[in-house]
């Protein structure tokens, strides 16, 4: 287990002068009728291009406050968040968010859902250049031909589909997932976690992944970072996974290591950082 200055080793990240994400000392504050109440406190962390990082910690500990701050939709009380050296002030489709309720509009077929997104962002590209576009990530999700149908009639998996469509239709720069798989049975979230690898290894896009499961934490993510329990949040460790790419899921449980990490995370989680339930 790494701490976080220690030096990334990860075979997909690609250093460069400047880092390509940067949190910055950054704090979170919110008033209260009874005085301040601290969210997250000091965090710092660089993510680099096509990086693929998870973020794990008990419910509370400001881990969606956080990537909020990532997407743009809220701003920190100190610090602050660059992308590109520049800092992150309002929402923009260089960073997409995927949340796990779909966030789907149920009157707009998957392809409608997603050409909205296209036109917006891309209103000078002309109408079949946005089809075509709206097309071929349907086709990166295996949804070409459910492009007509509204989401009532979509399975949970198939939507998840449709916001990853959406979300990379936007060429974001950045990727954030919040709990994406959450809400899927096991064998539909599994699949999705081969295809998610698989996109991310064919567009090489930066991807930050909010996740309660450890097991996919270890599955998809080069580095791991572990949260400390809330209030005043911190990054306690981050985790860097060793496993080689493209990566084999049974091979990976076959590998004594998968379990040493895993175990270091659960006690990080249940034991050291473990919730007080008398408080």
């Amino acid at each position: 287990m790494h701490v976080l200055n220690s030096p990334l080793h990860s075979p997909t990240a690609h250093p460069t002068q400047e880092p390509f994400l940067v949190f910055d000392n950054l704090s979170k504050v919110y008033p209260t009728p009874t005085g301040p109440y601290v969210v997250l406190e000091g965090i710092n962390l660089t993510v680099q291009e096509s990086e693929f990082v998870s973020v794990i910690g008990h419910s509370g500990c400001g881990k969606s406050t956080l990537l909020d701050m990532v997407a743009g939709f809220r701003q920190p009380t100190s610090g602050e968040v660059r992308l590109q050296t520049q800092p992150i002030r309002e929402p923009g489709p260089d960073r997409m968010v995927v949340f796990q309720n779909y966030s789907l509009l149920p009157w707009l077929t998957a392809y409608e859902n997603i050409y909205l997104g296209v036109d917006s962002v891309f209103p000078h590209k002309s109408k079949a250049v946005k089809q075509r576009m709206v097309m071929e990530h349907l086709s990166l999700v295996g949804l070409a031909e459910a492009a007509h149908k509204k989401p009532s009639a979509l399975s949970g998996g198939m939507k998840q589909r449709v916001c990853i469509a959406r979300a990379l239709a936007l060429r974001p720069k950045v990727l954030i997932l919040d709990e994406p798989f959450g809400a899927l049975d096991p064998i539909t979230r599994e699949e999705l976690q081969e295809e998610l690898l698989t996109i991310w290894r064919d567009h090489q896009i930066t991807v930050l992944m909010i996740t309660h499961d450890i097991d996919e934490a270890l599955f998809l993510s080069d580095r791991i970072v572990m949260m400390t329990n809330g209030p005043a949040a911190q990054i306690g460790e981050v985790m860097t996974v060793p496993f080689a790419r493209p990566r084999d899921r049974s091979r990976m449980m076959e590998d004594p290591r998968f379990y040493e990490l895993r175990n270091e995370a659960l006690d990080f989680l249940y034991h050291r950082y473990a919730h007080d339930d008398t408080e």
